[in-house]
This record gives C-alpha cells, structure tokens and sequence, in this order.
C-alpha cells in the first residue's frame, strides 16, 4: 500500500481538495449577497390627442379602453387604442357636462365585468355597453343606445349622516359576490349595486380636520379609487378644497362597510391599483397651489403597503386614471396632456 500512497503527496492533495471546497463556498456566498439588479422604469405615450382622458381598462386582447370626459358640450366617449397606439372611437355622445358645482363633468372610470362595459357618466347615469365584437373601423356607437341605470337618483334620495345631497359617480370595482362598488366622489360614499341592480350605501368616508387657515373646519375626504384585495376595500381620497398636502389618506372598508384608516400621509390621491410585493399603486394627481391651483408635473406614481411609502415615478401632470396591465406594467391617463402613457418597471 506505501507503494501507491506517498504520505506527503497525499497531504498535499487534501489541502488542494481543501483549497478547493473553500473557493466554492466563497463563489456560492458571494452569489447570496449580491443583490439582483433593480429594474429600470420606462415611461413611453401609448397615444395622444385625447380630451380629458380619466378612466382606462385593458380587456382580454390587450387592447386599451379610455373614458374621454370632452368638452363640456356632450362630446364624452369611449376611445379603444390597439398595442401599436392607433385611436378608435367605440362610443360617442356621452353626456359632458358643466354640473351644479361648476365643474366640468363627463364620463369618469370604466369597468369591465359580466361580458359588459361600465361606464361612469355625468348626471349620476352609468353605461353599459357590449364591446366584445368591436374592432377597429366600426362605427361608434351613440349613447343613446346604450343600457343606463340612474344611480345617481338613488344617491340624491339617501339620507347620509353628513355628506352633501350631491353625486358624482367617479369610480368602480367589482367585489364580493359579483356586486359592483362605486366611489361617489360628492356623496363621500362607497355604493353597492348588486347583480340584480339593487342599491344601497356600504359605507361614508368621514371628513377630516382642516389643518390649514384657509377654508372651513373640516375638509371633505372625497373617494377617488377603490380596490378589492379578496377580503376587503382600499379606498383613495382627494380630500376637498384647501386640497392640503399630505393629509390625504387612503382608507380601509369591510365588505360590512366599517372604515379605517389604513394609510396617511398622501396628497390628492385619485386611484389605486394592485402594485405589486413592494405594495398597492397609488396615483398622486398633482399638488395644489392656493395661488396657482393643481400645479403641473406634481403628479406621481407611489407604492403603499400601509405603513412606508415608495415613490416609483414623479413629475407626471395631471395624471387621473391607473390601470394594471400586467406585473410591471401599468397605463396611466394625463387629464391635462390628452396622453395615455405606459409605465413599465
């Protein structure tokens, strides 16, 4: 056996396979500590020329859906832009209006859901509209031939604890047992329309202090975005004039309409999405000046997860509407631009 095994070779050899198994295990932990590349954001304009762009849906082809608010002169629609950005009128002569606050008002979010799109419009009106054969070419259809429930005449004959005898339906989501909820951004309400059509008031969004010398003791939290997580509501708020900074909350709603806080510390939020692991997507639509009013590019893009805050973009302007298209990626209307964009990450 001493003729096939020298001792001192056989030394070395163990210290060499020792060598060896060590530089292994430093690549190996090298490999556990470096972190993955962060990814980059890209923001692109999937297409331009609308007016007063707010809602934007994705349906199952992966064409764009936006809710064009107009002119004020009847001139809402409904626009489906194809991936290469090319612009088709789906529905026309929806109702744009100047409403008895003064504002201007037309169609707001779209929803689909049950084979059909939903289409918040002005006057308390909501749409609905079977676009499951159209395609680019086809003629718009007017809205006069659309399906429309008044929910807004249900809204005006509720009596809330606190909020104004107003409406303005603003936003829309679909959660337990296929019901749709909507954001009432006047009626600071959460409704639920059930399958059958029934109506009924889930819950207030309370009113918050006034932290600010201008403007009466409280402020209006006024729902702008809702989101149901499978077990309950996240519900974003723009808050009222003096549209203070970062005293906007978004707030958590039951499916038996209890309220809470989830949130704070936000400006003008206007809509909410899933996001992702870093947390909910939340839509900032601008900051707002006493002197100057919302002001341009102040817009942002930031993740919640209900305690930390992370941006993802800024110096959007004006942006209104959120729209997830896939895990890193999501389409964003500019109210201000006529824009939709494509944010990707």
């Amino acid at each position: 056996m001493k003729r096939f095994f020298n001792g001192n070779a056989g030394n070395r050899y163990a210290v060499s396979l020792t060598s060896l198994v060590f530089s292994f295990l430093l690549i190996l932990a090298s490999c556990k500590k470096a972190d993955p590349p962060e990814p980059v954001l890209r923001i692109t304009t999937l297409a331009s020329g609308l007016l007063a762009p707010i809602g934007v849906e994705v349906d199952k082809k992966g064409r764009v859906w936006v809710a064009e608010g107009g002119t004020t002169k009847n001139d809402g629609k409904v626009t489906m832009i194809t991936p290469d950005g090319k612009k088709y009128t789906a529905i026309n002569n929806l109702p744009s209006i100047i409403n008895e606050g003064g504002e201007a008002e037309g169609p707001a979010h779209i929803l689909f859901a049950d084979g059909l799109l939903y289409i918040l419009g002005a006057n308390g009106k909501m749409y609905k509209a079977d676009v499951s054969q159209f395609n680019p070419g086809d003629a718009a259809k007017p809205a006069s031939m659309l399906g429309v429930e008044d929910i807004g005449a249900f809204v005006l004959a509720h009596k809330f604890v606190r909020n104004s005898h107003m409406t303005h339906l603003y936003n829309l989501t679909v959660g337990p047992n296929g019901a749709i909820y909507i954001a009432d951004a006047a009626a600071n309400a959460i409704l639920r329309r059930d399958k059958t059509g029934v109506m009924s008031v889930l819950a207030e969004i309370p009113w918050i202090p006034n932290p600010l010398p201008v403007g009466g003791p409280m402020v209006e939290s006024v729902p702008t975005g809702i989101y149901y997580d499978g077990q309950n509501f996240l519900v974003t708020t723009l808050l009222g004039f003096p549209f203070p900074v970062g005293k906007a909350l978004i707030y958590k709603v039951t499916p038996e309409g209890v309220v809470t806080p989830y949130q704070s510390g936000f400006t003008s939020l206007v809509d909410i999405a899933e996001g992702g692991v870093k947390g909910r997507l939340v839509l900032q639509h601008a900051v707002f000046g006493l002197a100057t009013g919302f002001q341009p590019n102040t817009g942002k893009l930031v993740w919640a997860n209900g305690s930390m805050a992370t941006t993802l973009a800024d110096g959007l302007n004006q942006p209104a509407g959120l729209k997830q298209a896939g895990p890193h990626t999501w389409y964003v209307t500019s109210v201000a631009d006529g824009t939709i964009l494509k944010v990707e990450y």
